[in-house]
């Protein structure tokens, strides 16, 4: 969407006030509907976007937060570890 001006959103909420999920690595507040809305910590982290959406119902909101609070990306498990994890091997 080219402008904001055109989402409807529902609340504006700070982001201390969501529940951080490290497992899906989502956040999520209540919706009025009953279901949660739902925002991934990478859209927030690449500024795609700041609305936190409800699979259930109609309704967003815009989440308000500062880019250098957010939690930092778990290094890739299945990467290398450091070096001094690793044996050397004779060739």
């Amino acid at each position: 969407m080219a402008d904001d001006e055109e989402i409807a959103v529902y609340d504006e909420v700070e982001i201390e006030d969501m529940t951080f999920d490290e497992t899906l690595q989502i956040y999520h507040y209540p919706c009025p509907c009953g279901d949660r809305f739902e925002i991934a910590l990478m859209d927030l982290q690449d500024e795609a976007t700041d609305i936190a959406v409800c699979p259930s119902c109609s309704l967003m909101i815009r989440v308000i937060f500062d880019l250098d609070d957010l939690p930092k990306p778990d290094p890739d498990p299945s990467a290398p570890g450091p070096a001094e994890n690793q044996m050397p091997i004779a060739a």
